[in-house]
């Protein structure tokens, strides 16, 4: 066990175009959210594994001996991904009490914990330690909240067993792991994803892991090297959606109406095109109101084109008027039928109209925040980058 306390975060993820075009092989836009899950890790000598999930009301622990008996048998290195070990998720299926199909959150994050925790020591003693997580984001509202909490697991157990070394230098605050590194807890966070969600794209773990702005097209995910930091409104209408049923509905339209869609699907596939251009035109000149009349735009065209989808929604209408009523520009984000949205704050959006807009919002019924996106993936932190408040949760357990 070489970590005794140990602080990692991971950032959430917002589509910013190409929601539902991709499944149909087009361009998505996936971007880091500035709003972070926090993990610290502590060795402990209580011959005890305890697990901390405050925001789901979630207290666990397990004595060493009992999970001994789980690795009859292994095989493998902690510095390779194996496939994932069906019989292993069986055994701690049958553990946690959970052989049914449908898993609450709570079981799905222990489920998820402990595999890796035990597919990464279990060739070895199993040491005793506690994990506390604390998330910025909400649960469920499609933004990356269970693949934040798998990066942060997956990094954090990666350097607790050896496999990877800690980034921060004794002088730092932040750092990041190398290409290599990252790569490494990208597939074991993967591992993590595929218990929880069963067949993932794999964007959001990306987004946790490397954070910034990912291309995703067909399958293939490339990590976009620099993109500007835009100050955006987050707002979860909390209306709940089916994410599978509102992919079904769109591919039913398209079959039915295939000379009408199939270019409305080629037209979202060229605003992300567009937006990745004028984006990484913004990292090499100087940013220019232009440049922000052009994404505006785009978020504009791409709601329409959503709403077309049938993938709308009157909460999200309502946010869409409130904050162009205020001059800015909104879009769903993610599934849609509900769910979020996120708002372009440009560099001289007065504070007044932000705090306004924002009241307006939680006035519908809306949550809403102010956070940016395009931020850093996978960190690990010192005690003092951490903010107070989170620092005070982590360190309650």
């Amino acid at each position: 066990m070489q970590v005794t306390d140990f602080y990692v975060s991971a950032p959430g993820k917002a589509i910013l175009h190409g929601e539902h075009a991709v499944v149909h092989g087009k361009v998505a836009l996936a971007v880091s959210l500035n709003l972070r899950t926090y993990l610290r890790l502590k060795a402990t000598t209580s011959g005890k594994v305890c697990i901390n999930l405050p925001n789901i009301d979630t207290f666990l622990s397990w004595d060493l001996s009992q999970l001994k008996q789980l690795v009859t048998y292994f095989h493998g290195k902690r510095d390779e991904v194996q496939r994932l070990d069906a019989e292993l998720v069986r055994r701690l299926r049958e553990f946690i009490g959970v052989t049914n199909g449908n898993l609450d959150t709570c079981s799905m994050a222990t489920l998820s914990f402990l595999y890796l925790y035990l597919s990464l020591f279990g060739s070895g003693e199993l040491p005793s330690l506690t994990l506390t997580v604390w998330s910025e984001l909400p649960t469920g509202a499609g933004l990356g909240s269970s693949a934040a909490y798998s990066v942060c697991l997956a990094a954090a157990l990666l350097c607790a067993s050896g496999a990877i070394p800690p980034p921060l230098k004794e002088w730092e605050h932040t750092a990041r792991w190398c290409q290599e590194e990252l790569e490494l807890i990208n597939s074991w966070a993967f591992q993590g994803e595929m218990i929880i969600h069963g067949n993932p794209s794999g964007v959001d773990n990306a987004v946790g892991t490397w954070g910034g702005m990912l291309r995703f097209l067909a399958g293939k995910i490339i990590p976009l090297s620099r993109v500007p930091l835009l100050r955006i409104l987050l707002t979860n209408t909390k209306v709940p959606r089916s994410t599978k049923v509102l992919v079904a509905g769109v591919k039913d339209k398209i079959n039915k109406f295939p000379s009408i869609m199939v270019p409305v699907l080629d037209s979202v596939d060229a605003i992300s095109c567009t937006c990745e251009k004028v984006l990484s035109e913004m990292t090499c000149e100087p940013i220019t109101g232009e440049h922000y009349n052009i994404l505006e735009e785009l978020i504009d065209i791409n709601q329409h084109h959503l709403n077309v989808m049938g993938v709308g929604h009157p909460a999200l209408d309502r946010l869409c008027q409130v904050t162009l009523a205020k001059g800015l520009h909104s879009k769903l984000t993610g599934a849609g039928g509900g769910g979020c949205g996120i708002t372009l704050l440009r560099p001289e959006t007065d504070s007044l109209i932000v705090q306004s807009t924002v009241q307006e919002l939680k006035d519908c019924g809306f949550d809403c925040w102010e956070t940016s996106i395009g931020g850093p993936g996978a960190q690990q932190h010192s005690a003092i980058s951490v903010k107070e408040e989170i620092l005070e949760i982590l360190n309650h357990y």
